[in-house]
């Protein structure tokens, strides 16, 4: 693809209050103390307490407008790039425009789910509507709640995720100034979509069909199986996305993966990418589903690690099973 001209202008991020140690979850699923660190590379996370996902949206895009120095008069449009949801039906993206209190903005809100990859194609598709001349200035916000749908008889994910929401800001870039999208690309492999799964809420398991069980309403995940379908389908996918990226960075200066577990962050290091160029957010917050990846971003802006000027890749796998990759020039 030919670069996009892209420039992310502010960034935020919102954790809920509540830190919840390892050893807490590990009494929860019976483990003995240690485990979640050891086999998942948690040590701790954060789980809501009354928070919703639409006011955690709202607080991150609020730090997010902050930095970027503007207001709800400089946004055209709203996309809410989740994989949880605060109701069925609005979709969160209005319901994230009412806790900003633009109620009557009249600024289009809606919602891009891809599930863990969510803000990578949000990042996406934002990047060509501004392009076309379509809209200038687009807000784009992941709120995620995996908390409530944790199944405490399946260790492997209710050690592994947590909550969290983050927020970003995205413009045209300047002219003379060299931020863009330059790479982005997307694979889905459906013959992996039931390794990870959340079966109820929609038509299958509707609430009030008399067939639903409560354990439908619960994440389900074959880490390892997932895993192994992701790696297999790893190296031609990023040759797609730049080649050389399946040996080595190929440019890249930093990446912010998703946090998807510790086995798939160390695969990354068997490409060839070193580690220190890997920003990681897993063994503080966990997996926070497609808020994994901006939350990093913004560890990664806010420590000082990612300049303007260098490249950075958003890379991740999600639920379908997909693969999903942007690179940014900041």
């Amino acid at each position: 693809m030919n670069p996009l001209p892209l420039k992310l202008i502010g960034i935020g991020r919102y954790l809920p209050p509540r830190v919840v140690p390892s050893s807490e979850v590990e009494a929860l699923c019976g483990l003995p103390a240690g485990w979640a660190e050891r086999n998942n590379g948690v040590r701790e996370r954060r789980w809501v307490g009354a928070e919703r996902n639409a006011d955690m949206g709202a607080a991150a895009a609020r730090e997010a407008l902050a930095d970027a120095g503007l207001g709800a008069g400089d946004i055209d449009l709203i996309i809410n790039a989740s994989g949880t949801s605060e109701q069925y039906i609005p979709d969160t993206g209005p319901l994230v425009q009412r806790a900003l209190g633009w109620g009557q903005s009249a600024i289009p809100a809606l919602t891009l789910h891809a599930t863990c990859l969510s803000f990578v194609a949000a990042i996406d598709f934002a990047a060509s509507l501004i392009a076309t001349g379509r809209y200038t200035t687009i807000l784009i916000i992941t709120a995620e709640i995996a908390s409530l749908g944790l199944n405490f008889a399946e260790a492997e994910s209710a050690t592994l995720l947590g909550d969290a929401a983050a927020a970003v800001v995205v413009t045209r870039t300047p002219p003379g100034e060299s931020s863009a999208l330059l790479a982005a690309h997307m694979e889905t492999y459906s013959d992996g979509a039931d390794y990870t799964q959340l079966l109820g809420g929609g038509s299958r398991y509707h609430p009030n069909a008399a067939h639903t069980q409560p354990t439908h309403n619960l994440f389900h995940m074959e880490g390892s199986r997932a895993a192994r379908f992701g790696i297999k389908h790893s190296a031609p996918f990023l040759e797609k996305l730049r080649p050389g990226l399946s040996t080595g960075l190929a440019g890249v200066d930093w990446v912010t993966p998703h946090q998807a577990s510790l086995l798939m962050l160390r695969t990354l290091t068997k490409l060839g990418w070193p580690e220190e160029r890997i920003v990681s957010t897993l063994a503080t917050l966990g997996n926070c589903i497609a808020a994994s990846i901006p939350v990093t971003l913004y560890e990664a802006i806010h420590s000082g690690k990612l300049q303007r000027g260098q490249e950075v890749l958003l890379v991740g796998t999600g639920a379908g099973l997909s693969l999903g990759g942007a690179i940014l020039r900041y």
